[in-house]
């Protein structure tokens, strides 16, 4: 039976990710009306026209009037701003969240803005296509993903536990991290690789030996899969690598050093090492399959989400 965690659920931002935890909510009865805002008018039509939610707002104060729980599902760079706009209008004892794959920053930027009795407390959804939009989300993007609960020092334990239950119930499961810690998992595991994503397309169309034709023509699944993830949202990323530099300037020294290690094999034909690489590596690959975190499916098993 569905229990009502907030009463009143307000979504700042009305792209793939609150798209799809409006839709998850519903789907799951924790919310009893869920309102939103977004910046854009042609995206808040959008959002009225296919119901992503309850209620479109034309402001964010108007959005987060008497809510319980506010999403900020904006940039991470914009977060401080949005903070800063609705800060006194948040009703006491209310929850603030935000989704952003960034935490040290974020919580620099609106912990300033909490006002006393409001409680900030940061989650990140490990989940996401590379479409964007609100007519992008489902409710199923979280089933079986992590989210990462990443509170401040001192929040508050019942709220916690209380937005844990409420990503369990949109099908999330939850683990707690300190804010640096989540910065320098998520720079290996997700910042970085889609920094090379953008980078092997950028090659692709730098090298004029092979054409633009022949790339998109002859992209086999390594090139295909790998850079799918470069379609991703531009602003949405040019914020995270702003907003993370120090865990991914440290991540990235890391791979330039593993790929002249490789660069040094292949140039003196040491087989072995790069066999011996390759194997350590295909096992971590199975591991992400077994742990039911992707298919072995050529396509990856998401073609058929938001095409």
């Amino acid at each position: 039976m569905s229990t009502v965690l907030y009463n009143r659920v307000a979504l700042i931002g009305l792209g793939l990710i609150a798209g799809s935890m409006s839709l998850a909510m519903r789907r799951a009865g924790v919310a009893g009306e869920i309102t939103g805002f977004a910046r854009s008018q042609a995206t808040r039509n959008t959002a009225a026209e296919i119901h992503l939610v309850d209620r479109v707002c034309d402001s964010p104060i108007e959005a987060v009037k008497d809510a319980d729980l506010i999403v900020l599902a904006v940039p991470v760079g914009a977060m401080g701003a949005v903070m800063a706009e609705i800060e006194h209008v948040l009703k006491p004892g209310a929850v603030v969240t935000d989704v952003g794959s960034v935490k040290k920053s974020v919580l620099e930027a609106v912990l300033p803005h909490t006002p006393e009795g409001v409680h900030f407390i940061g989650t990140h959804p490990m989940a996401g296509t590379e479409h964007s939009g609100p007519r992008s989300g489902f409710a199923e993007l979280f089933d079986n993903r992590w989210c990462l609960i990443v509170p401040p020092e001192g929040a508050d334990e019942a709220e916690v536990e209380k937005l844990e239950r409420f990503w369990r119930a949109l099908g999330s499961n939850v683990e707690r991290m300190d804010p640096e810690h989540h910065d320098i998992v998520c720079a290996v595991v997700s910042h970085v690789p889609h920094l090379i994503a953008y980078t092997m397309v950028g090659v692709a169309d730098d090298l004029r030996r092979v054409t633009d034709q022949e790339v998109i023509k002859f992209s086999a699944a390594g090139f295909r899969d790998f850079t799918r993830i470069a379609a991703s949202d531009p602003t949405m990323w040019r914020d995270v690598f702003m907003t993370n530099k120090e865990a991914s300037l440290e991540i990235l020294g890391r791979f330039t050093e593993e790929l002249f290690a490789l660069q040094r094999a292949i140039r003196t034909g040491d087989g072995d090492h790069l066999h011996d690489y390759f194997t350590r590596t295909r096992a971590i690959r199975r591991g992400i399959i077994e742990a039911g975190q992707d298919t072995d499916a050529p396509d990856f098993g998401r073609a058929k989400k938001g095409t």
